[in-house]
């Protein structure tokens, strides 16, 4: 059984239909994995596990009659706390919905469903994910299962850690400023933030309208790249309700050549300096593809070391007000502490300024594809630094590393490179053109195979 635990999610799927194991065995290994790590992690935070056997067994039950669901037939998952689900509270992070049910599911996870997956719970997510550490009023703090006394990251840290954990097979994440990509880096698993538009975002704690809209993505969190793909490939597409989500061709990776692809790499962005065990991932990520005979070359997009004032000022154009829409919305007259403040330094936003803003923006956004017409991968760090202590305060310099590539609406995929001297993972970040999640999968997964098998977290040391 542990065989099928801890293989991917293809794997899993194929071993329920040819009856190596049913859905209903499958789920209940699960559930009692969460059950051993969840009360240190404190990462999935409603369970659904009487409604996940209910759903095995009739699952089992279709498949002994030939009726397959789809895809992932059987196969259990989780969800992050900030898409809605129609058979568990979603509460998003904030207390005025701590009871909350929203009566439909997110569109993306409706897809998962409608291919037959099968939901154990929902993960921990800060409020309204507007945070790079996964804590909230509802539900507490989330810890990392390599080290108990820092974060998973933000704000798919929840799903992260359980994943890490060996406790859920998969999840789904959002990405407005790197919250899929930093949980993964924090945590050692793997994630890909799409392209903006690639996958709608109808039913998340962030609305599909604002500025806000623009950037935000929800994206696949699993331990292998090829999971990645597979379940991009079921949630993508428009659903004529996301506004911004088109219809866009989707590449197999598998049918693309890593050495014909031109590859660029740079270990450090401008901006923020990272640890050397960062660069030194990314480094040996650049010398396994040259000795492989892949040329790789050292070049930062032009424009890139502008992300970081971009962001904040994109950030703050509003002068807080879809935060404030969302307290009303939610009824919540408490939120929590580390909900995204504006800073006291701004000054208050005139139409002149938005409009400013909006225009800076896209001569950004246009500059950094010329980087595309010399290269078509980027190998970069994550982060400037590996997992933060649950206290730590943020620098918020060290997240332009993802946050450059919300402002472009790039991909970028995630997988663990190396270990640091704290017995940490280190991620790397494969990023690439618009609508190219291909190249970015295909080089990840290159990757991941020549990097090899890295040790799960040392949970017995609990």
């Amino acid at each position: 059984m542990d065989d099928i635990l801890n293989g991917s999610v293809v794997s899993m799927a194929a071993a329920i239909r040819q009856g190596d194991v049913s859905s209903v065995e499958l789920t209940n290994a699960f559930i009692g994995r969460i059950e051993a790590v969840n009360p240190k992690l404190n990462a999935l935070v409603m369970p659904t596990f009487d409604l996940a056997r209910k759903y095995a067994k009739r699952a089992d039950q279709d498949l002994a009659k030939g009726d397959i669901h789809g895809v992932l037939h059987g196969v259990p998952m989780t969800m992050k706390d900030s898409l809605d689900t129609l058979d568990a509270v979603t509460t998003w992070g904030t207390l005025g919905r701590k009871d909350f049910r929203p009566g439909a599911d997110a569109t993306a996870v409706a897809r998962l469903r409608n291919e037959g997956a099968v939901l154990l719970g929902k993960t921990n997510t800060p409020e309204f994910t507007l945070s790079f550490k996964t804590d909230n009023l509802v539900y507490g703090p989330t810890r990392n299962p390599h080290d108990l006394e820092r974060t998973p990251g933000g704000s798919s840290g929840g799903a992260a850690a359980l994943i890490a954990a060996g406790a859920t097979p998969f999840d789904l994440g959002t990405d407005t400023g790197g919250s899929i990509r930093l949980p993964s880096h924090f945590s050692g698993i793997a994630g890909i933030k799409p392209t903006s538009g690639r996958v709608p975002c109808t039913g998340n704690a962030l609305p599909i309208s604002g500025l806000t809209a623009r950037v935000s993505q929800v994206g696949p969190m699993a331990r292998y790249v090829s999971d990645l793909a597979l379940l991009l490939d079921i949630i993508a597409g428009p659903d004529n309700q996301d506004p911004y989500c088109i219809s866009a061709q989707t590449g197999d990776f598998n049918d693309v050549e890593v050495g014909s692809l031109r590859i660029a790499w740079h270990a450090d962005n401008g901006i923020c300096t990272p640890e050397p065990a960062i660069a030194s991932a990314v480094e040996s990520a650049r010398d396994l593809l040259i000795d492989a005979g892949v040329p790789v070359e050292e070049a930062r997009p032009s424009g890139l070391e502008m992300s970081h004032l971009i962001a904040s000022r994109v950030f703050n154009a509003d002068d807080g007000l879809q935060v404030e829409n969302l307290l009303a919305d939610a009824r919540t007259e408490n939120p929590s502490p580390l909900l995204g403040v504006r800073p006291k330094d701004l000054p208050e936003s005139s139409a002149r300024d938005v409009a400013t803003v909006m225009n800076v923006w896209d001569n950004y956004r246009s500059s950094m594809l010329s980087f595309f017409d010399d290269f078509d991968v980027l190998i970069c760090p994550v982060n400037a630094t590996t997992a933060l202590p649950l206290d730590a305060p943020i620098d918020f310099s060290a997240f332009s590393y993802t946050m450059a590539y919300n402002m472009t609406g790039w991909p970028g995929t995630v997988i663990r490179a190396d270990t640091d001297g704290n017995h940490l993972p280190v991620g790397i970040q494969i990023v690439a053109a618009p609508f190219r999640e291909d190249h970015s999968l295909a080089v990840a997964q290159w990757l991941e195979t020549a990097l090899g098998v890295f040790d799960p977290p040392a949970i017995s040391a609990w």
